[in-house]
């Protein structure tokens, strides 16, 4: 059983930054894909960023240049740094992996994170 947990979330004003991590625990393997998306009060859940394992990294258009995805030094971590935060980023920030396996690629989610920008 994989879980993913993250953590770094919180209350910030708007020009501030966080960081936000996740670490995968239990039945640990390399993840094909890590990323994180969002899911702002009465919208669908979005896409932010994502890294494959050849750290190629694929961005949201509404935080380019803002947020900066990377994996960490132990296996199966990630980290989102997100600077000069806007109110329009306040949401439940969710990590997500994903397993390319014969059947189709598999994913995995986290419990997620809250995020609130204050104006």
């Amino acid at each position: 059983q994989v879980q993913l947990v993250e953590s770094g979330g919180g209350l910030v004003q708007a020009g501030g930054s966080l960081r936000l991590s996740c670490a995968a625990s239990g039945n640990i393997f390399s993840f094909n894909v890590m990323g994180w998306y969002r899911q702002a009060p009465g919208k669908q859940r979005e896409l932010v960023t994502t890294i494959t394992s050849g750290n190629i990294t694929n961005y949201a258009d509404s935080v380019k240049g803002r947020f900066t995805i990377a994996r960490g030094n132990a296996k199966n971590t990630v980290h989102l740094q997100m600077n000069s935060l806007k109110p329009g980023d306040t949401a439940v920030y969710y990590c997500n992996a994903v397993k390319f396996v014969p059947g189709g690629p598999v994913n995995y989610w986290g419990q997620g994170t809250q995020v609130t920008v204050s104006s």
